[in-house]
């Protein structure tokens, strides 16, 4: 006789040691015990005798566990021990629980460190944690599908206006994906769906100066800027260098060697991952010598304001140069390597080839090879000191070569 919800809700222990068993059909009982009322399946595979637990009244109900044993019961039929299967079920959801966005996205971080700089490592550990982690990084890396990367991470940051940002995070999260795809823990990147979905971001030049008279004005301006040290230094060096913002931010002292005018950049900054050699202008040079009392003694020749132990701010040149009155549609911290490509080729008429070597860009040789880091070093240090040099000219309004519209 089946049992009904009336009879489970009423029926007590009677003290029997092993407890008072009630059939529901099917092979389901309730086991009734002084400490509580468990649902059973008794069933045989493969000639042996098993018993699976469905679960603690009221927990779980009588329709609940009617559910549970017919369930057990189709995988008997197909060939499947509901014993071994409720394991596995079990040891997947704690899988899953352990192996969160966030757990993986962790792990992801501590494996390709060695990948990126540690500028770079720091931004992308940031970036998780602000515009991600908090959304999805508690949820099951497996559960989690294409909409819910969409509606709890792209489209936020959409509705802040940053759209190429939810660009970069949605790849950051792929790659994070993949990653987990690599490990077994998921069977495929779900990011892949988001094609199309996000909003489209018109691809746009960094802002720069490139007309010689103009690039004279902006280093009055420069150098008549008064503010932080460490602003006004690499303000200064910017376009003597013309590295990428994050490189020229991230200096260490230790790179530089002002005796032999040269900064070396380790491959692990650089975004081509191989070292950069900068030839220092004498100008360079002093504008080092006058910060080194001031941040020498320690690690970065441009410190955070607020802490030693990291570098400058990211946003510190171009907030400069806002306040010196150049709009981000005018001028950028970037800028000073277009600047600098573009004078020094068509006004200057230096060789491009050690234009885009300065440049860290990749050059190959006849032979289609990449040269090496020193390639043509005296060439590249000359043409250094003549870009320093005619810099010095624009500034104090001295002859100022047009530009031409092309080259000899």
């Amino acid at each position: 006789m089946a049992l009904t919800d009336t009879f489970v809700r009423q029926v007590k222990a009677t003290g029997k040691a092993l407890g008072d068993k009630y059939a529901d059909g099917g092979g389901m009982y309730l086991l009734v015990k002084a400490p509580g009322k468990y649902w059973r399946l008794d069933y045989r595979f493969h000639g042996k005798r098993k018993t699976l637990a469905l679960g603690v009244y009221p927990a779980v109900t009588l329709a609940k566990a009617r559910q549970r044993r017919d369930k057990a019961r189709e995988q008997l039929a197909d060939g499947i021990d509901p014993g071994i299967a409720q394991r596995e079920e079990k040891r997947a959801k704690v899988d899953a629980a352990a192996n969160t966005f966030e757990a993986v996205s962790r792990e992801w971080l501590a494996k390709t460190s060695g990948k990126r700089a540690a500028i770079t490592q720091a931004k992308v550990t940031s970036w998780l944690e602000k515009d991600v982690l908090p959304f999805i990084g508690k949820l099951p890396i497996a559960s989690i599908k294409a909409k819910d990367v969409l509606d709890k991470v792209a489209r936020r940051m959409e509705a802040r206006g940053i759209h190429e940002s939810a660009h970069r995070i949605v790849q950051i999260c792929s790659q994070v994906f993949r990653y987990a795809v690599a490990v077994g823990v998921i069977e495929r990147d779900v990011t892949t769906d988001l094609r199309g979905a996000l909003v489209a971001v018109k691809k746009a030049n960094y802002a720069a100066i490139t007309e010689p008279k103009q690039a004279g004005q902006l280093m009055r301006s420069i150098y008549a800027y008064a503010g932080h040290p460490c602003a006004v230094a690499g303000l200064k060096l910017s376009p003597l260098v013309f590295v990428r913002p994050g490189e020229l931010r991230a200096a260490e002292w230790a790179e530089m060697d002002l005796d032999a005018a040269e900064w070396r950049i380790p491959a692990t900054k650089m975004k081509m991952k191989v070292e950069h050699l900068v030839p220092l202008s004498r100008q360079a040079v002093d504008i080092l010598r006058t910060l080194q009392p001031f941040t020498g003694h320690g690690r970065y020749v441009f410190p955070s304001i607020r802490t030693g132990e990291r570098c400058m701010s990211e946003n510190t040149i171009n907030a400069a140069l806002r306040g010196m009155g150049y709009a981000k549609d005018v001028m950028t911290a970037h800028g000073f390597r277009a600047m600098a490509r573009t004078i020094m080729d068509e006004v200057l008429e230096e060789r491009t080839d050690l234009i885009e070597h300065q440049l860290a860009h990749m050059v190959k040789d006849p032979n289609g090879r990449a040269y090496n880091r020193t390639a043509h070093l005296p060439a590249r240090r000359a043409m250094m000191q003549r870009w320093a040099d005619y810099l010095d000219k624009l500034r104090i309004g001295a002859e100022v070569i047009p530009l031409r519209k092309s080259k000899k």
